[in-house]
């Protein structure tokens, strides 16, 4: 299949499609609108159905209503966007729906400013909303990615009935690439025969909800979720190891941030210095094996982020005392170059920290 030239948020839009997406709900914000204006124009002609809805708080609950008929359903914010919806994400990964939810990710907080940014990092992988709920990650580095791990959360929402977030950055959303769409790969997935489509006679009626009045019920289908939860840990991690066989510095990063990573490593390997890479693609669950292939001769672990470090948690975490963890950031839309990775990087092996 030839490649075709897209925007990154126009091109998530066509994913979508591709994978089945019927429904969109949204509301405008920078930088993701071109998602929403490309699903406008492009659902109708499938039979398909966009609505703006009257607020992000609308549009997550129309999403609700949607993924409860069985239907294949997406909706697309940036992060003070995506943290009006919080609410009925919890509502729908209670209610055990599956449907997909992008957030191409803005400074922060606030309504910060437009620029790219990683600081939704927490929003994505601890989420917002109330109870103990939990839902797979994606991080694109590229919009190749995002093409490719948008038709794959289609997939994975249904194989799990659990909302699915693709998180990317203003980078991802605003820049063009060459993309091709291939068919996406299927899972074996169970009937939707939980799904509200009308009894016609034949069936008791499906009610779904996310109410438990009792206390021994509500644990009962919590303790069904964590289930669910550990199978996606077993099952889902993703990651890419970069250059890690004698590394002397190990960076993580993910999405943007790791392409400008890999350019710093060019840099130091041109200065003698051997720096690796792990990229974690699924942010949750996060990929605590890869680092169990650090090499023994690696000194430290740099986190690398557009934000002022909040993966370095996790890094810290799947490290488990094996060796120093240091951070590098830029923050409020700024973005690393990788002149100042490299510099952090020198800092490290000369112990000036």
């Amino acid at each position: 299949m030839s490649k075709v030239l897209m925007k990154g948020n126009e091109a998530v839009g066509a994913a979508a499609i591709k994978a089945g997406c019927n429904y969109f709900f949204g509301y405008p914000i920078t930088p993701q609108n071109e998602i929403p204006e490309f699903m406008a124009r492009e659902l109708p002609k499938i039979g398909g159905v966009f609505l703006q809805a009257e607020s992000e708080i609308a549009a997550i609950n129309m999403v609700y209503g949607a993924a409860g008929s069985g239907a294949r359903v997406m909706t697309s914010s940036s992060s003070p966007g995506i943290a009006l919806k919080q609410e009925g994400i919890s509502y729908i990964a209670g209610a055990e729906l599956p449907c997909v939810i992008v957030n191409m990710v803005r400074g922060g907080p606030g309504l910060g400013g437009i620029q790219p940014s990683q600081s939704d990092y927490f929003q994505a992988t601890r989420g917002g909303g109330n109870g103990d709920y939990r839902h797979l990650v994606y991080a694109p580095a590229s919009i190749q990615e995002a093409v490719d791990l948008v038709m794959e959360a289609f997939e994975v929402a249904d194989y799990y009935r659990n909302p699915v977030i693709v998180l990317g950055d203003g980078m991802i959303g605003q820049m063009m690439e060459p993309v091709e769409f291939n068919e996406p790969k299927k899972r074996e997935l169970p009937p939707k025969d939980w799904a509200t489509t009308g009894t016609k006679g034949a069936r008791k009626p499906n009610v779904i909800n996310s109410l438990y009045i009792e206390a021994k019920p509500l644990e009962d289908h919590n303790l069904k979720l964590e289930a669910k939860y550990t199978k996606m840990k077993e099952d889902e991690v993703r990651y890419e190891e970069y250059n890690l066989e004698d590394a002397e510095v190990v960076i993580v990063a993910y999405g943007t941030t790791s392409r400008i990573a890999k350019n710093a490593i060019a840099k130091c390997a041109d200065q003698g210095l051997k720096v690796g890479l792990i990229r974690p693609i699924t942010l949750w669950p996060f990929p605590e094996v890869a680092f169990d292939k650090i090499s023994d001769k690696t000194k430290a672990v740099l986190t690398v982020e557009m934000s002022t470090g909040q993966m370095i948690d996790d890094v810290k975490i799947a490290v488990n005392g094996r060796k120093p963890v240091y951070f590098y950031g830029r923050t409020g839309g700024m973005i690393p170059t990788p002149d100042a990775i490299v510099e952090e990087i020198k800092k490290i092996v000369g112990g000036d920290k």
